[in-house]
């Protein structure tokens, strides 16, 4: 990699309160193990560092074994877990995750690690369907975290997906826009876990 290149560390964003699902989104199985050391592994494949971003008392009860980053409580929504690791490594870029994709694997990440343009402040999946930008499973660049730092001081909305809409982003198409399916509710659990098989 040259060396003007920031690196990539991953993060598995595991600090959510899960409401919609029911229970914690991160400890569900999808493939033999709790979804975030699923992701957590994926990560530790591609890029040079992975940390679990958390709350507080997570980490404490139980996460043992796994580089971890606790939100510092800033800012609302994903940036929260986002941000508290961009303070704490400004110089990298991060390649995030979110626990409720459960049809994610290594092939598809590799498309977008491939795929990234650091000249751009982010390198975001899209389905082909929406032609949205996913943040929860995109390559943030130091310098597009810096301009949300400055979007949040005014924005009504603290939504990524709206950051990235409005911003110079490199987006990724996947060949099958099943890979980014979010599971948020026991139906779509059980659709998931239907299409693993």
């Amino acid at each position: 990699m040259e060396e003007n290149i920031p690196q990539l560390y991953g993060l598995v964003l595991a600090g959510g309160k899960s409401t919609r699902m029911g229970s914690d989104k991160g400890l569900i199985d999808y493939h033999g193990v709790p979804q975030r050391e699923y992701l957590y592994a994926l990560l530790n494949d591609l890029c040079d560092k992975v940390y679990m971003s958390v709350r507080d008392k997570q980490q404490a009860t139980e996460l043992t074994g796994f580089d971890c980053i606790l939100d510092n409580n800033q800012h609302r929504g994903p940036f929260n877990g986002i941000l508290s690791a961009h303070r704490t490594f400004p110089q990298v870029a991060w390649l995030v995750l979110a626990c409720d994709l459960p049809l994610l694997d290594a092939d598809t990440l590799r498309i977008l690690v491939k795929n990234r343009d650091d000249r751009k402040i982010a390198t975001s999946f899209a389905t082909n369907e929406s032609g949205l930008p996913e943040p929860l499973v995109t390559i943030w660049e130091p310098e597009g975290l810096e301009q949300s730092l400055t979007y949040l001081k005014t924005a009504e909305s603290s939504c990524p997906r709206k950051f990235l809409i409005n911003s110079d982003i490199h987006m990724v198409h996947p060949e099958h826009d099943e890979v980014l399916y979010n599971a948020n509710s026991l139906a779509d659990y059980q659709f998931a876990k239907s299409k693993i098989g």
